[in-house]
């Protein structure tokens, strides 16, 4: 037994030591992508971590990102559960990073980081009032960078995508002349995203 420690303490340390951790939720998507804009055509099988904090519409934004940027290096980072990594990434065969993207409402001063470590930084945005309020507090230094693109998901098209979440989902993206629809056998959405910078 460790010096000064009764066999209560050690129990107790051990368990502070060893918190129960909430467990990923796993979704598994089958994407058909025609971006037609990108003259790209490809079905990906992907598997999407869903944090225990993270919310349907916050996975189906990163979901649509993954599809607007598709690539067969683009990859699901670590993103909520890691602080130095994103939500997508797409790295070169040297490990140098592409493309960095986060989704949500990130730090200002996160983003510049990101702004460093990649060559291009994109960020998707969402949650209509509070994203504005979000933009208007960061926009004057992060306007300055010049490999960042900062878009904004509306509300109305967050929440419909959010509708469509499932543990297993078969879905279909087709983009042509800048018009993104997003959806399943059921249900397509069309997607509004603007872009805020350059």
């Amino acid at each position: 037994m460790r010096r000064g420690y009764t066999p209560a303490a050690v129990t107790l340390a051990a368990h502070l030591q060893t918190p129960m951790a909430l467990k990923a939720t796993i979704f598994k998507a089958e994407l058909q992508i025609a971006d037609m804009d990108r003259n790209y055509y490809q079905d990906h099988a992907l598997t999407l971590a869903r944090h225990p904090s993270e919310t349907d519409e916050r996975m189906m934004v990163r979901l649509l990102a993954f599809a607007l940027h598709a690539h067969e290096a683009l990859a699901f980072a670590n993103g909520l559960s890691t602080s130095d990594e994103p939500d997508l990434w797409q790295k070169d065969l040297t490990g140098a990073i592409e493309l960095w993207i986060d989704v949500g409402l990130p730090e200002e001063k996160e983003v510049r980081k990101a702004c460093g470590r990649a060559s291009q930084v994109c960020v998707y945005s969402y949650g209509g009032r509070v994203a504005d309020m979000w933009w208007e507090q960061c926009r004057g230094k992060l306007e300055k960078s010049r490999n960042l693109r900062v878009f904004a998901v509306s509300a109305e098209s967050s929440k419909a995508l959010a509708k469509l979440a499932q543990r297993s989902m078969q879905l279909n993206c087709m983009i042509q002349d800048g018009e993104i629809w997003l959806g399943d056998k059921n249900e397509r959405v069309l997607v509004e995203v603007t872009l805020r910078t350059a």
